[in-house]
């Protein structure tokens, strides 16, 4: 059996950024720990930093009842709202933010202070999102498919600032954007999806239309590991998505041939290559 494990799976630069932070802030600690919301998604390593110390914070409720210690800020990012909580209750904080979703931050603050309607293409409930919506200082739109982007243009403003989710499927964007460039306004179109990410979908596709079986690896939470199984799901009827080794079923790989791996940029590469190390020994 060969076994072909993408060069561009697993943690990306702004979480593997934010994943050493959060080890180094726990190791040198005298005071309580805490993320607010978790690390990144991955139960994995949301565990062991738990055990090392770091407690997640799920709501701003628990964030304003902090007497003491220190809060890190994700990945993900937070809404301008909490680093004035933060300031205001005098709570110390680490700030991990990907600076790919800070530049972001800064973009949609500027362009709705000079008057744009902010459309934000991505998943609503996602919490990169959630803190982007959270930077723009007037009216916003958050659009995931080509059906609200229809609905969006009967309405549309003059004057519009489109970005997307950095995790976003590049494709999927390309096709909303050609649906709200249909009607003739003043628009501006920033494509900010992290380069990583269009590499690894393309990687993974393009692995996935040679493949036997795919697996794709990464947490249940993981948008970006989320639109890397459909990817490959497209190209490859027989493609798994598992969260550790314990859920690979070996049973399904026995007259495969060709099987493809890759991760979200959230899951660790001890993870990677246990996955890949057990299907070359098994087979």
């Amino acid at each position: 059996m060969e076994v072909n494990v993408a060069k561009t799976a697993g943690f990306c630069f702004g979480v593997k950024r934010a994943v050493e932070k959060a080890y180094e802030v726990a190791e040198a600690a005298q005071e309580p720990v805490y993320t607010y919301g978790p690390i990144i998604h991955n139960e994995e390593v949301v565990r062991d930093l738990q055990e090392r110390g770091v407690h997640v914070l799920e709501t701003e409720e628990e964030l304003k009842n902090l007497q003491k210690g220190t809060v890190i800020i994700r990945s993900h990012g937070v809404p301008a709202c909490i680093y004035e909580l933060l300031e205001k209750q005098n709570i110390a904080y680490v700030d991990v933010t990907c600076p790919f979703v800070l530049k972001i931050h800064r973009i949609v603050e500027k362009e709705s202070r000079e008057g744009r309607h902010i459309v934000i293409v991505g998943n609503a409930d996602h919490p990169e999102v959630i803190g982007i919506c959270g930077w723009c200082k007037g009216p916003y739109t958050v659009i995931k498919n080509q059906e609200e982007a229809r609905a969006f243009l009967s309405e549309c403003p003059e004057k519009v600032c489109i970005v997307s989710q950095t995790t976003f499927n590049y494709n999927n964007f390309q096709e909303i954007v050609e649906i709200l460039t249909e009607k003739v306004y003043d628009r501006l179109v920033l494509n900010t999806i992290c380069n990583a990410t269009q590499d690894r979908q393309s990687e993974a596709e393009e692995i996935a239309k040679q493949a036997d079986a795919m697996i794709v690896i990464g947490g249940r939470n993981s948008s970006n590991t989320q639109k890397l199984y459909e990817i490959c799901r497209r190209e490859c009827e027989n493609t798994y998505y598992i969260q550790t080794l314990a859920d690979l079923d070996f049973d399904r790989f026995q007259s495969v041939q060709y099987v493809g791996i890759t991760a979200g940029a959230s899951t660790p590469n001890k993870l990677i290559e246990e996955v890949s190390k057990h299907v070359r020994i098994k087979f």
